[in-house]
């Protein structure tokens, strides 16, 4: 049986109420009325939305059940285009999706970040030493992007002077073409620019596979089993998937993250006084920022969440910031708080199978950039309103004014 559900429908898929940073309330009241809802109209068809933590874990580590395939819808709200999709691991089940993982998850792995740091260290003292004084600058230009723009040429050993082009892809790659501000206006227009990211990739492929294997993602897939043999549409998608995965959520973290801090001064004052906590504002950050906004299941066959019965083939889309303000699950999750119980165990990596590849490089990028800013006593003030990224995927941060006393 059916639990009751809301005497009107919630339409929380709309790409607006995050460029407004509007979501919070409509979340709310689901969370407390309605936290599994079905929505049977909206402009990406018929959908449940999953909001509180307990339930969106449910969904994430039942990928029997839960499916990411492609062929049955992928991992967003919105379904690509007819004809312009682009398959990669996160969009597919194991075991397929297990082995194209492994092939890039040692670029990653714990010695290899060690390895990593003092360049991440190094790079990250030179922006900040470079940034104007008593000026405002876009601190999303600058720094956020900057940083995170060199450091996705490092993983793809991409032509550091190139970098820009990195960024521009990911851009490319999210972009919601009913934007006005859109970096494209089409999947015409989306699918040609991809095209040339691929190609630039395919030449790079091509040196690398004829080369020893080395140790950046290029040159291992181009030598992994699993990977080596991809069609196009799939070597555009994993790439596609590998660049924004390793742009947007610590990109918009950095930026997200000085927001809240400037907000709370008290918060960073701790850190101030007690580096061990370090680690906890990392995760605060990426718990309050929530940059991935939802992702999406598609329903293998008739089941049961939280009282709902979910039809096979139904469209099942886990909001991560809802759940990361889920007052079931989290103390106090509409406050920034510095040394929370259990601070990493949010939702903005994901779970299960899933979980983000990259989890410990985004944390150490910025933890290095927290040590960074701290380190030099930056006195750092807002200048105006953020401008956000209008989409229902990314709560992402495209500028920010900043000022950083002399």
């Amino acid at each position: 049986m059916n639990a009751p559900v809301l005497d009107e429908h919630i339409d929380v898929s709309q790409p607006r109420l995050y460029r407004d940073d509007a979501w919070a309330a409509p979340f709310a009241r689901l969370r407390r009325e309605d936290p599994v809802h079905y929505h049977p109209e909206s402009p990406f068809g018929p959908y449940w939305s999953v909001t509180r933590y307990a339930d969106i874990m449910k969904v994430e580590l039942d990928h029997g059940t839960y499916s990411s395939a492609q062929e049955l819808g992928g991992i967003q709200i919105t379904d690509q285009a007819k004809g312009s999709e682009r398959p990669s691991f996160i969009r597919m089940d194991p075991p397929r999706h297990t082995a194209q993982r492994k092939t890039v998850a040692p670029i990653v792995a714990p010695t290899n970040l060690a390895n990593m740091e003092g360049l991440i260290r190094e790079r990250t003292a030179r922006v900040l030493d470079g940034l104007p004084r008593n000026e405002t600058f876009d601190w999303v230009d600058l720094v956020s992007t900057e940083l995170t723009a060199m450091m996705l040429a490092t993983l793809f050993d991409f032509p550091q002077a190139d970098r820009r082009k990195l960024t521009h892809w990911s851009d490319v790659a999210i972009a919601n073409i009913e934007d006005e501000d859109a970096v494209v206006k089409s999947e015409a227009e989306r699918t040609a620019e991809l095209m040339q990211m691929a190609e630039i990739m395919a030449a790079l492929w091509k040196e690398r596979a004829a080369q020893p294997p080395k140790f950046d993602l290029i040159s291992m897939m181009a030598h992994g089993e699993a990977t080596q043999n991809m069609p196009l549409p799939e070597f555009i998608g994993t790439f596609g998937l590998l660049i924004v995965g390793g742009n947007d959520t610590t990109r918009n973290s950095m930026t997200g993250g000085l927001m809240a801090v400037v907000d709370q001064p008290q918060e960073l004052d701790k850190v101030r006084a007690d580096a061990a906590l370090l680690p906890s504002l990392v995760s605060e950050v990426i718990r309050w920022q929530s940059p991935v906004i939802h992702m999406r299941r598609t329903a293998r066959h008739d089941t049961e969440l939280a009282g709902k019965t979910i039809r096979a083939g139904d469209k099942v889309v886990m909001w991560y910031v809802s759940g990361n303000r889920d007052e079931t699950s989290i103390p106090e999750p509409d406050r920034f708080l510095v040394g929370r119980p259990k601070a990493r165990q949010h939702l903005s990596f994901g779970a299960g199978v899933h979980r983000c590849v990259g989890d410990r490089l985004a944390e150490m990028q910025l933890r290095i950039l927290w040590e960074e800013i701290l380190r030099r006593d930056l006195q750092i003030e807002i200048m105006g309103p953020p401008v956000r990224l209008f989409s229902n995927f990314i709560r992402g941060i495209r500028a920010l004014p900043v000022r950083i006393a002399g």
